[in-house]
């Protein structure tokens, strides 16, 4: 057999050397895409050699190189692992509950203080209504729906009955 001596020929022309800086870049790509192919498991190292070209292995160098592991073996698996997980999820899931029933009472509270603000305005329009020296017919309807017109002393009995409901009920 014989040996053919091949030289490198130089490129010249500058859509070839784009094409060759493609192909190295493609090789490069599949190089990686094949260390990165490697079980999850196992080491990945890199180092330049001697001659300046950076190489990837499995298996670290022999020697004094710079060596930097890319890929280390995952740390040991955790046992209670899936009942920690579970833990956690149950006292986010608690947070959540308990956030919610904040929120809620919060919703309620603000409800019944609206609700009472409102029933305080109108009872106290009411009260100044009557107090008015206004010629203001006041009435009342009676269980058939007809009115029934209040005189003074009704009309007195009426707001002092309000102002106790409102010194009780709308404080502040």
């Amino acid at each position: 057999m014989s040996h053919r001596r091949v030289e490198s020929a130089r490129i010249k022309t500058p859509s070839a050397r784009s094409s060759v800086r493609r192909a190295a870049a493609l090789l490069v790509a599949a190089a990686v895409l094949a260390l990165i192919a490697l079980p999850a498991g196992a080491a990945l190292y890199k180092w330049t050699d001697a001659n300046g070209r950076v190489i990837y292995s499995d298996q670290p160098p022999t020697g004094n190189f710079k060596v930097e592991s890319i890929n280390a073996p995952p740390p040991p698996a955790n046992p209670n692992a899936v009942k920690e997980l579970a833990s956690k999820e149950a006292e986010l899931q608690q947070k959540k509950m308990l956030r919610a029933d904040e929120e809620a009472k919060a919703a309620k509270t603000k409800a019944e203080t609206d609700k009472k603000r409102e029933q305080c305005a109108k009872v106290r329009g009411q009260i100044a209504m009557m107090q008015s020296e206004q010629n203001v017919l006041l009435f009342r309807s009676n269980e058939k729906g007809e009115p029934v017109y209040m005189d003074d002393a009704a009309r007195r009995k009426e707001r002092d009955q309000l102002d106790v409901w409102v010194r009780e009920y709308c404080s502040g």
